[in-house]
């Protein structure tokens, strides 16, 4: 199992900052990705964003390309998500996961992040 906590979510106006953590335990050798996701009111869990631990490049959803960066730190089993120039739309509970052999199969308990104008 492994186990996710995020942190830094909260309310910021549009076109504010905020960056997000998420602190992995567990047999974390299992997994060699981590994504963010988000949810919107009504709306399904959509990709944000995701890294291997190995290495290489992030990817970003194209909603997010240019405004977000993930980042890791593999000696605090740490990832990050920075979010600048957020937008209302942005606004959503952002799930930090972990992928398993074939899919994301593990996941944090959320934080709630809210743009205003």
């Amino acid at each position: 199992q492994v186990q996710l906590v995020e942190s830094g979510g909260g309310l910021v106006q549009a076109g504010g900052s905020l960056r997000l953590s998420c602190v992995a335990s567990g047999r974390t050798f299992s997994s060699n990705v981590m994504g963010w996701f988000r949810q919107a009111p009504g709306k399904e869990r959509e990709f944000v964003a995701q890294v291997s631990w190995r290495g290489g490049s992030p990817s970003y959803a194209d909603s997010v390309k240019g405004r977000f960066t993930m980042s890791r730190d593999n000696a605090k089993s740490t990832v990050y998500l920075q979010m600048n120039n957020l937008k209302l739309e942005d606004t959503a509970v952002y799930y930090c996961a972990a992928r398993g052999v074939y899919a994301f199969d593990y996941w944090g308990q959320g934080t709630q992040v809210t743009v205003s104008s």
